[in-house]
């Protein structure tokens, strides 16, 4: 087990890189409801998409909106890495139709690209397999 700073214990058989490190305290800050701490880990330019579609724009503007839209919770559930490219599964929630209710979690995937230790991209597909795909990452670099 390897304990990331900001994050739940995880396994591994590598060293968690810093690339790693800023896609894991970025999903602790957005499950915070921390967007202050999501945009400071976020580029100044940020790409971010799913299914809905896809912006790219100022970071700080761009991740507002969609904090607040989306209303979303992630849970990491595993972890894939090279170079500057992390996927990630995860459990997703979204905020409910009543109030203070939350969906039934779904597993999900998404890929981020890292840059200067902050995100520059994180696209969500609906599955593991896609999101390893559009990456070019394989089973063989999970963390």
């Amino acid at each position: 087990m390897l304990k990331v700073p900001g994050t739940k214990m995880i396994r591994s058989r590598v060293m968690a890189t810093d690339a790693v490190s800023t896609v894991h305290a970025w999903h602790e800050a957005l499950n915070r409801g921390d967007v202050e701490e999501l945009i400071a880990l976020s580029s100044d330019e940020i790409e971010v998409g799913g299914p809905r579609g896809r912006g790219t724009g100022p970071g700080a503007r761009l991740l507002r909106d969609w904090f607040e839209r989306a209303g979303i919770r992630l849970e990491l559930y595993q972890t894939f890495h090279r170079d500057s490219t992390v996927v990630v599964e995860q459990g997703a929630s979204w905020r409910g139709p009543e109030p203070g209710t939350t969906t039934e979690p779904q597993t999900v995937a998404s890929v981020f690209i890292v840059k200067d230790g902050r995100v520059a991209s994180v696209l969500r597909y609906a599955d593991l397999a896609a999101a390893l795909e559009a990456s070019g990452l394989t089973y063989s670099d999970k963390v």
